[in-house]
């Protein structure tokens, strides 16, 4: 959600494309923008089974690429989903460092020109569920970037100086396959690192990794990443089963069934696609379709929904909040758009020509999409 972003709510394949830019390979990262360079994440099969894992920067000007680095080459020890890719981690950047998480294959920090500060290549390798593959995203906070790693091994989260790579911290969680990625939220001076999890959503202390409270109720293998605003977090999941709900910041041990619980939904929530956050209106996909729900964020109430969007049926972007508007993206690279208001109206339905599983990134007056052919810089013509 961006609150200073105004992009376009009308394009096509010949309509308010900036450029486009190919891209060898196949991933499902999200497109991230710092200043004039825009970062993605893609895995190139290179023959016999192995992969070049690469990190491309682009102009943002004129989408012609400014570096391209080769983080390593290998082959992957397991399988993936067929609608999975083995670059589907978002990389992240903090203006000084590109940071790329490949999972099993390592975590790489690139300087803004594309050279290599440091890497971690020493990982243990992820066995996910049902071979299903990695994708769960790092985190900036401050000095630190926090890596997940939940798998069917022994899980774990980590705090990493992000100049260095150095482990500042791990702890082990009981938690099998998860792929979404930690949230930080302040609450009373004190960071919290929130982590989803079939098992518990926890809560730990960013500068130590002690274990804060945590919450029962969720479904198998999340997906879904927590939002939030000053005064709660937000928590769901919708694979055999359905459970999101509310939580207060200030709770200790296990607070199920507290009034740290703020309330509760146990019907029609995400899957694959996160929570969106806007103006105190929470929206969620069902599942992985293209049917929308919008509630209230402090009572849970509904807006509308569940609302089936014309056009939509599968979903592995989140919706994006950006200029008034909700952009939904389905992933035959439809984005149908929405006013950002509690009644349900469809202000346009847009095509990139080309499927689309990573969230669209809002920035100043365009929209970044990545598609599986193409990086997309949507902006109106002048």
């Amino acid at each position: 959600m961006s609150t200073t972003a105004t992009p376009p709510t009308h394009w096509s394949p010949t309509e308010n494309i900036l450029w486009k830019a190919p891209i060898d390979g196949a991933g499902s990262g999200s497109p991230i923008v710092w200043e004039q360079q825009v970062f993605v994440v893609t895995a190139v099969p290179v023959g016999d089974g192995a992969l070049d894992f690469r990190v491309l920067c682009f102009d943002r000007r004129t989408g012609k690429p400014q570096w391209q680095q080769t983080a390593t080459r290998a082959t992957p020890h397991q399988g993936i989903h067929e609608t999975n890719t083995h670059a589907s981690a978002s990389p992240c950047t903090d203006g000084q460092y590109v940071y790329a998480h490949f999972g099993s294959r390592g975590l790489y920090a690139y300087t803004m020109d594309g050279q290599l500060a440091w890497k971690r290549d020493d990982f243990p390798p992820m066995d996910t569920r049902l071979a299903f593959g990695e994708g769960s995203s790092p985190t900036i906070a401050g000095d630190r970037l926090l890596v997940p790693y939940d798998h069917e091994g022994q899980s774990w989260l980590a705090a990493l100086d992000r100049h260095t790579g150095k482990t500042l911290w791990q702890i082990e969680r009981d938690e099998p396959t998860n792929w979404a990625t930690p949230l930080i939220v302040s609450h009373e001076g004190r960071q919290q690192v929130i982590m989803n999890g079939e098992n518990y959503v926890r809560s730990y202390d960013l500068a130590t990794g002690e274990e804060l409270w945590r919450c029962g109720g969720q479904t198998q293998r999340p997906v879904a990443s927590p939002v939030a605003n000053d005064e709660m977090v937000f928590v769901g999941s919708g694979f055999r089963g359905s459970f999101l709900a509310a939580f207060r910041l200030g709770g200790e041990g296990d607070i199920r069934g507290s009034d740290q619980v703020v309330w509760t939904i146990q019907r029609d929530t995400p899957d694959i696609a996160s929570l969106l956050l806007s103006e105190n209106r929470l929206y969620f996909h069902k599942q992985k379709s293209g049917i929308l729900t919008c509630v209230d964020a402090s009572t849970g109430q509904k807006h509308f929904g569940p609302q089936r969007i014309p056009e939509l049926r599968t979903i592995y972007a989140s919706p994006i909040a950006a200029g008034g508007h909700v952009y939904v993206t389905g992933r035959d690279g439809t984005t149908v758009v929405i006013k950002d208001q509690p009644r349900f109206e469809i202000v346009a339905t847009n095509s990139v020509g080309e499927g689309v599983d990573a969230t669209p990134a809002p920035v100043d007056n365009q929209l970044f999409i990545r598609g599986n052919q193409h990086l997309f810089c949507i902006q109106a013509a002048d």
